[in-house]
């Protein structure tokens, strides 16, 4: 009976921390692909997906995802001329920012940001090698 006992109390602390672990995105995340000319619809849309996926602040609610070209362009130049687009090379045509905004719970349970407020703009640089290649989170940030 006890070891009955001990392993539904085992199962029941796994469910807990998976549920505790969960990836915070809010059921009504706004997104916006906007207009474009440098990038389709499929590529912006696939850009979002990888954003959402790596959003993993503890304690924090991913609100809204948007590219807009023409602030993605300023902060693809400054990228490539002084961040490290400098460095890997990578070609304009395969660079895209995506801005965002999330909420910090209350909780304090996220120790670098502060609680019970909104991030706005957040900055997410993605990079892929071409055309054909997934897109990938280079650099993040203000």
């Amino acid at each position: 009976m006890k070891r009955i006992i001990v392993s539904l109390f085992a199962i029941l602390l796994a469910f807990s921390l998976v549920a505790c672990n969960q990836k915070s995105t809010n059921e009504e995340l706004i997104t916006d692909i906007g207009d474009s000319t440098k990038f389709t619809e499929e590529e912006i849309s696939n850009a979002i997906k990888i954003v959402k996926d790596n959003f993993n602040f503890p304690a924090s609610t991913l609100t809204k995802i948007w590219y807009n070209e023409e602030e993605s362009n300023r902060l693809s130049e400054a990228y490539l001329e002084s961040g490290r687009g400098s460095i890997n090379e990578t070609q304009p045509e395969n660079v895209i920012v995506l801005l965002s905004n999330f909420d910090v719970d209350d909780s304090g349970d996220n120790p670098v940001l502060n609680p019970d407020s909104t991030y706005e703009n957040y900055q997410w640089i993605l990079i892929r090698d071409n055309e054909d290649s997934e897109w990938m989170v280079d650099d993040q940030g203000y």
